[in-house]
């Protein structure tokens, strides 16, 4: 069976078929590292994980790259605010985003690459614009001609008047054309800067992603990933700067997922509603928030909520109890292609139906009197390629879980009740108790355990 993506450019599902059959390649706009990230930023970082997970079973190499952006305005904004430097800004929410990216099970790219190192880059792939006819220099600017490509906005499927009706365009009389977008911006007093034929200044967004994908993917993609808000302006223009510089196709599949919603609302600084990872990892463990996210098709929007997270917990505690009594260490390798999961993952990453047949082999393991050995190896190649079941189940149902107390805190509590019993202090004993009940802690023979 081949694997099926829905392809934005063609509007339909289509058989994936690599470049190389050898090498994929495929690319994925990653943070801007102004602050910590939201929970719509952890979708694509979750989405295009599982897409890696399915593309290394498939073919012998494949390299993910996910980009960093470490210059941009609301960098310059939050490091002036916080009175500290651009490096020491973007170094710390850099960490930040991999320590949170790491707590949700994602694998670690192929390779990083950030917006500064590359600027040599970007300022070859000006020059080859400007030389081809397609970007122009004004007033310290240079600006790429959207009217000197025929099909600009193939992919978002609007011509220019419709673009800029829907789109917030910077009105500037050096631009020929208000629909068109900045390269290289001079810089103001006081702000970052590097030197170039152009002037001194720093480089636009949307020039970024395309002078990376060339430098370490090539000219050509496989897949090119991003929520579905990247699709105008920002993959329409980076489809621009690379066809217009190289006479070539930029990327054969274009993949985005769909909207969070917050408690039914769009989630939008306007209404405050962002739910940021940090906060929600401090209530929830990882893969709680990562099941929330699988548990939607990609392409769908998801209304993310507090019930939602309390069924993914729960769902976990029964996937992890079928688990219970397995030793992982000892559990062949699964061959997956028959497998209906997989199969359903092939099918355009349909992670609701994969994780519904996850459900399914854990129930066929609690009935299967005798050899069970190669239901436990696919159920657990199903949840490995889930990035799911990541602890033992001892680790998950004693400490792994944020939306109560930490392991710590029982502890010391467990220790309390204890030495009340032995003083005697019964009601003290019985208070404790109680307390650790009404957080679902069960006291046993042997210790305690979450329920």
């Amino acid at each position: 069976m081949a694997l099926q993506l829905y392809n934005t450019l063609t509007a339909k599902k289509e058989p994936f078929v690599a470049i190389d059959e050898n090498h994929v390649k495929f690319y994925v706009c990653g943070p801007t590292v102004y602050n910590r990230v939201h929970i719509g930023n952890a979708r694509p970082a979750v989405v295009f994980d599982t897409l890696f997970r399915v593309l290394n079973t498939l073919y012998p190499k494949v390299t993910y790259a996910r980009n960093i952006t470490d210059v941009d305005d609301k960098i310059i904004q939050a490091a002036t605010a916080n009175n500290e430097s651009i490096d020491a800004l973007t170094e710390r929410f850099t960490s930040a985003y991999h320590e949170d990216m790491a707590a949700i099970n994602n694998l670690v790219p192929t390779v990083e690459p950030k917006a500064t190192e590359h600027i040599s880059d970007m300022l070859a792939l000006i020059q080859q614009l400007i030389d081809k006819g397609h970007a122009y220099q004004a007033d310290g600017h240079v600006l790429f001609d959207v009217r000197s490509m025929d099909d600009y906005g193939k992919l978002s499927k609007r011509d220019l008047e419709d673009m800029l009706a829907g789109a917030r365009v910077e009105v500037a009389d050096y631009k020929r054309y208000a629909g068109d977008f900045v390269l290289w911006k001079p810089a103001n007093e006081g702000e970052p800067f590097w030197s170039s034929p152009f002037g001194d200044g720093r480089p636009g967004w949307h020039l970024e992603c395309s002078a990376m994908i060339k430098k370490h993917l090539g000219e050509t993609i496989d897949i090119h990933g991003g929520g579905r808000d990247l699709i105008f302006p920002h993959h329409e223009n980076e489809i621009a700067q690379s066809e217009c510089a190289h006479g070539k196709p930029f990327v054969r599949f274009w993949l985005h997922n769909g909207y969070i919603n917050i408690d039914g609302d769009k989630m939008s600084k306007s209404l405050g509603n962002f739910r940021m990872v940090n906060e929600l990892l401090t209530h929830y463990d990882g893969e709680v928030l990562r099941f929330a996210l699988l548990s939607a098709h990609y392409r769908s929007e998801l209304n993310f909520s507090e019930e939602l997270l309390k069924q993914a917990k729960s769902t976990l505690d029964t996937l992890y109890g079928y688990l219970q009594g397995i030793d992982i260490d000892k559990v062949a390798q699964a061959e997956l292609k028959a497998s209906n999961a997989f199969k359903a993952l092939m099918d355009d990453l349909n992670t609701p139906v994969a994780i519904s047949e996850l459900h399914r082999l854990g129930k066929l393991l609690k009935k299967t009197d005798g050899d069970s050995h190669q239901i436990e190896a696919e159920f657990i190649a199903v949840a490995n390629l889930l990035g799911l079941l990541q602890k033992t189940p001892e680790q998950w149902f004693q400490g792994s879980a944020k939306d109560g107390l930490t392991h710590e805190a029982v502890e010391e509590k467990v220790t309390a009740l204890n030495d009340a019993r032995a003083a005697k202090d019964y009601a003290l004993a019985d208070s404790i108790r109680d307390e650790l009940t009404e957080q679902g802690i069960q006291l046993t023979r042997d210790g305690w355990r979450r329920i």
